[in-house]
């Protein structure tokens, strides 16, 4: 190692106890390299920092690639609403929930357009909350795509995902191509779009493999020690899952199927691969930026866990898949970033987790969830329409019907109901979490209350906010369809591996906590785009070896 970088990883590791080196802290390390001419940000939905620790000894394709960048491996969604919608919001913008205004996938709303419950990325003006028009409207805050076509409109901003949420997310509200799957339909746009024969022609593909039987995946012989079947108990059958190879019979189930394969990611893969080659992107007089969520890993986790031979053998492919995007970035000839990142982890399924020795994984007590906690305080005159939840771990809204000093006993009662259960690790009121400091410091060392606080937006959040203690499955007994899920403030979803490449930059991984609000003033320094101080939440992240002191100057 030189003395410059000796140097260089010093500053590092006392920026990274806050989360990033402080702009202008070596200024003097060396001449900035050319910004790059592509920006690419993919986002692996429900990739924990547990799935690529486990797995990161086998990866030979693109995430191989991404190790030999500069690796992050405690990256943390840090709020607690770790969910695909918010933990979205954070990738492009630098911001915190807080900021963006995604504080969960769903939230009610008694006071808008269309009062009672709204999705993230609809436009309730529109439509209803079942039949909804997707809209960038409820993002508060930019991204840097479009705060750099705002600054240059010969920028071009692309993005491509499997879920309506995630493209909208990390595209912004000015986008030239914005692609998302819908089922029965492919990928799709906002109304009114043209539709480029790269679409179609990956729409005509995808769709006629979902018509036909699909062979099993190979098992790669490392998968094999984790193979053993598990039975999870459902509503209306016993699922089996834990030795799993994704094979697929046509019928009425198959387009839920195949999302929940290898086969999605290879779907979204390569269509950001044709809009790379056909577009040009890379090649025009102002930077690109193309940002590509993957969504087949979340599906996958809900449907069959994070721990069986289903997970095991989606790494492999997603590998593989990531590979192709690689090897078509390569062939473009031009100089290109490449990031990886991921909205939220999650957690196994209880019934495997008890197996492995974890007597505390449980799934949450039918009392918890939302029409029984409302019967529970009936006596107030309340029903369980009127006690209404975004989710188990999360947010809780007492309907607009009670008011006065009825509301503030509901609220109070609900609390101490909470508060009581022994599954529930906290719970806290609007008016807590809105007196609480915004956090600061190392995203691991925060508080419960911080976490909360880091998702709150008053004109959004719940008039309180409930977390199930560890390994508590916010699915009750005998679920209905999906047997596993993430959303709690606890490591295994906040925790996510954050990963950055580019051609030249020497290899290095930091250990320390840093937070996925990073990564947008990160790629906003290599591209020489000069943030105001506080403008964003995260602070820019020094990729050492990238020709210089990345964060130097990194503020105007």
């Amino acid at each position: 190692m030189t003395r410059w970088q000796s140097r260089m990883a010093a500053l590092c590791a006392v920026g990274a106890l806050f989360g990033a080196v402080p702009a202008g802290a070596a200024a003097d390390a060396g001449a900035a390299a050319p910004a790059p001419k592509l920006v690419v940000l993919v986002s692996v939905d429900q990739f924990s920092t547990d799935l690529f620790q486990q797995y990161r000894s086998h990866f030979a394709g693109g995430l191989r690639r991404l190790l030999d960048g500069a690796v992050f491996p405690n990256g943390y969604q840090s709020h607690a609403a770790t969910e695909t919608c918010p933990g979205h919001s954070t990738l492009m913008t630098g911001d915190r929930p807080a900021r963006t205004g995604i504080i969960a996938n769903d939230w009610y709303d008694f006071r808008g357009p269309r009062p009672g419950k709204i999705y993230c990325a609809e436009d309730e003006t529109k439509g209803t909350y079942k039949a909804y028009v997707p809209s960038d409207v409820h993002l508060k805050v930019p991204t840097l795509g479009e705060r750099l076509k705002a600054a240059d409109a010969e920028v071009r901003t692309v993005s491509v995902a499997g879920k309506d949420r995630a493209a909208i997310m990390m595209g912004g509200h000015a986008v030239d191509e914005l692609w998302f799957w819908k089922d029965g339909q492919g990928f799709i746009s906002y109304e009114g779009r043209t539709v480029p024969a790269a679409v179609t022609a990956v729409n005509e593909a995808a769709l006629a493999e979902i018509a036909k039987p699909a062979k099993e995946y190979a098992e790669p012989e490392w998968c094999k020690a984790i193979d053993m079947p598990v039975s999870v108990e459902r509503k209306d059958d016993v699922l089996t899952v834990g030795n799993g190879r994704f094979a697929r019979q046509p019928g009425p189930k198959a387009e839920a199927q195949w999302r929940a394969s290898p086969a999605f990611d290879a779907a979204i893969i390569d269509l950001a691969t044709r809009l790379i080659k056909d577009m040009k992107l890379g090649h025009g007089k102002s930077v690109d930026v193309l940002t590509v969520g993957a969504s087949a890993t979340d599906y996958i986790g809900h449907s069959y866990g994070t721990e069986g031979s289903e997970m095991c053998i989606q790494m492999a492919n997603l590998d593989r898949t990531l590979g192709k995007l690689v090897a078509a970035l390569d062939a473009t000839g031009v100089d290109y970033v490449l990031a990886l990142s991921a909205d939220h982890g999650g957690n196994d399924i209880p019934e495997r987790e008890r197996l492995r020795g974890m007597p505390m994984a449980t799934r949450v007590d039918d009392a918890l969830v939302s029409e029984n906690a409302g019967k529970t305080v009936a006596p107030l005159g309340l029903n369980g329409a009127e006690l209404l939840f975004g989710g188990a771990n999360g947010d809780i809204w007492v309907g607009p019907t009670v008011a006065g000093t009825w509301r503030q006993k509901a609220v109070a009662d609900t609390l101490a109901l909470y508060r009581a259960d022994p599954q529930v690790a906290a719970v806290y009121s609007a008016a807590e979490v809105a007196a609480a400091p915004m956090p600061i410091g190392a995203p691991d060392s925060w508080s419960l209350l911080d976490r909360a606080r880091a998702s709150f937006d008053p004109s959004r959040s719940g008039d309180m906010v409930v977390f199930l203690k560890p390994r508590i499955t916010a699915i009750p007994a005998k679920p209905a369809t999906y047997i596993a899920t993430h959303g709690s403030p606890w490591d295994y979803d906040r925790r996510v591996p954050i990963l950055f490449w580019r051609k030249g930059m020497q290899g290095f991984e930091q250990p320390l906590s840093v937070e996925t609000v990073d990564i947008m003033p990160t790629l906003a320094a290599l591209l020489d785009f000069k943030l105001a101080p506080g403008e964003v939440d995260g602070r820019c992240l020094d990729l050492d070896g990238a020709a210089g002191d990345t964060c130097a100057a990194a503020t105007k």
